[in-house]
């Protein structure tokens, strides 16, 4: 049987060839370009920025700033204030982040759980972060300075002024409370998202198998909660590490400078005394060292981890 023309079955003709790789590759590019332009403008060139000028002398008003190399780095190595300071922003962030960790881990135990009264109370927790450190500084400032309204109802019931903020002791031990207020509703949101991921099956069949309350939590819990805590540690060492805006308002870095951070200090230094060029290389100092140290945290916490889980 001949098939003629009309009989013939039709012809499948393939697909063209996309272009559409090109316009994908162009669609893709113009999504992330919002992003990548953001990054570099708000990150990359600042750090070049402060690189370039940590190099120099510059006094923040000159139009050419000389460059004089490593002299500001060199001059770092001899600065007492900042060697104060270091010590200063290494015990607030040790603190600190012990405490943001204990009391966001417990306070997420305690209201971990649907119901009408933990949504509150993780509201009330998480409130104080909304509020500006400035703000908390000064309100803080107003309770626990001399003639605050602590010391008020002291002195008034015959007691003597409670030094908060103008012993150096007092104060630094008062700062760092006041960061860890501040702060650790964050850590509460971040621990109870971890809870909620932990597997109650697990919880289940420890309970089935006579485990008490600090057992389930020891063997099991925390465990799964790895993850989260690393996230934790790392976010409030980073935070507290670069801490100036509350020092601003809560003390002023006194008294006679024993609260100064690192991170106030270069304010002061760039835009006091006038010294941007010294005030960069402080700021690259500081950068470095936060980056170093928050590796080092991450590598040690995921090695625990793996050692936990094998």
């Amino acid at each position: 049987m001949t098939l003629t023309r009309e009989h013939a079955p039709p012809v499948v003709q393939a697909p063209a060839r996309r272009r559409g790789r090109s316009h994908d590759g162009w669609a893709n590019t113009l999504m992330v370009a919002p992003a990548t332009i953001l990054y570099t403008v708000m990150l990359i060139v600042p750090v070049g920025l402060a690189l370039y000028l940590s190099l120099t002398d510059w006094d923040g008003f000159s139009a050419n700033p000389a460059f004089v190399g490593a002299a500001n780095y060199l001059d770092l190595m001899d600065d007492p204030e900042l060697r104060r300071a270091s010590l200063v922003t290494l015990l607030v962030a040790v603190a600190g982040t012990a405490g943001l960790n204990l009391l966001g881990l417990g306070f997420a135990l305690l209201v971990n759980g649907a119901s009408r009264a933990n949504t509150f109370f993780r509201i009330v927790l998480f409130y104080p972060h909304v509020l500006s450190a400035l703000v908390v500084g000064f309100l803080w400032s107003a309770i626990l300075g001399t003639g605050g309204a602590v010391n008020n109802l002291v002195t008034t019931w015959g007691g003597e002024v409670i030094p908060f903020l103008s012993d150096p002791t007092w104060a630094t031990v008062t700062m760092i409370a006041v960061l860890v207020w501040a702060g650790f509703g964050v850590n509460v949101v971040l621990y109870l998202a971890g809870l909620q991921a932990v597997p109650h099956s697990l919880i289940e069949a420890a309970r089935i198998d006579g485990a008490t309350r600090w057992q389930v939590f020891r063997n099991v819990t925390l465990p799964a909660l790895g993850p989260s805590v690393t996230v934790n540690i790392v976010l409030s060492l980073v935070t507290l590490l670069k801490t100036y805006d509350l020092v601003v308002s809560l003390t002023a870095g006194g008294p006679a400078g024993q609260t100064q951070t690192v991170a106030y200090l270069i304010l002061w230094n760039s835009f006091h005394d006038a010294r941007l060029g010294f005030g960069s290389a402080q700021s690259v100092l500081l950068m470095l060292v936060t980056g170093a140290l928050a590796f080092v945290v991450t590598k040690l916490r995921r090695r625990g981890e793996l050692a936990v889980h094998q």
